[in-house]
């Protein structure tokens, strides 16, 4: 793998978190959560963002990269 292609996997990456993170703050997520439980709100809400954040940018390379 070359270094570009690092760069723009990097980018990608990057790209696609922040996607993630703005488009999950449409979500009214407190319906679902315990009161009082704020910590553990916010833990979820990072682990669910970078998980799909990871699977946008794996789905995204995959189309980059097809040879």
């Amino acid at each position: 793998m070359s270094l570009a292609q690092y760069f723009v996997r990097a980018a990608l990456y990057i790209l696609c978190f922040i996607l993630t993170f703005w488009a999950f703050q449409a979500v009214d997520y407190e319906k679902f959560l315990k009161k009082d439980h704020v910590l553990q709100a916010q833990v979820l809400y990072w682990i669910i963002v970078l998980g799909l954040s990871y699977l946008l940018a794996q789905f995204s390379t995959g189309f980059i990269y097809i040879r």
